[in-house]
């Protein structure tokens, strides 16, 4: 048995990087994460998905996304099936700090933009790591 250290949670950790989903659900709800100077941008691919089968939700820091894709009922028999259907999510560690008033997210073109603006006390201590060198 190997042991691996355990990671500290970093702004943005994704829950799920370990290994607990394997198989078809790791190429589902790939995510690009972005900063700039005044916020974060994630921007997840889900193609396939409804706007109104997408929740997200924040809870003791996590930004929780999760989504449903219904299968179509029909009496089609098919050779190969590589569409998915059925419900997936993401989890992602944003900071206690931040409230659900300050999340923008929208929804186009199958993929999901989530806005997360930086606090003061996250630029201060950016802004404080630079040593200027003479």
């Amino acid at each position: 048995m190997m042991l691996m250290p355990r990671r500290n949670f970093d702004l943005f950790d994704d829950f799920f990087d370990d290994g607990f989903l394997k198989g078809r659900q790791n190429s589902l709800m790939k995510t690009d994460i972005k900063e700039n100077e005044n916020e974060y941008v994630l921007d997840i691919d889900m193609p396939g998905f409804e706007k109104d089968n997408i929740n997200m939700s924040l809870n003791s820091g996590y930004l929780e996304i999760s989504a449903k894709v219904k299968k179509e009922e029909n009496d089609d028999q098919f050779i190969r099936r590589e569409r998915f259907y059925g419900e997936c999510s993401r989890s992602f560690y944003v900071g206690d700090d931040v409230e659900v008033t300050d999340i923008d997210a929208e929804f186009k073109n199958g993929i999901l933009k989530v806005k997360i603006p930086k606090k003061e006390s996250q630029k201060q201590i950016e802004e404080s790591k630079q040593i200027e060198i003479k």
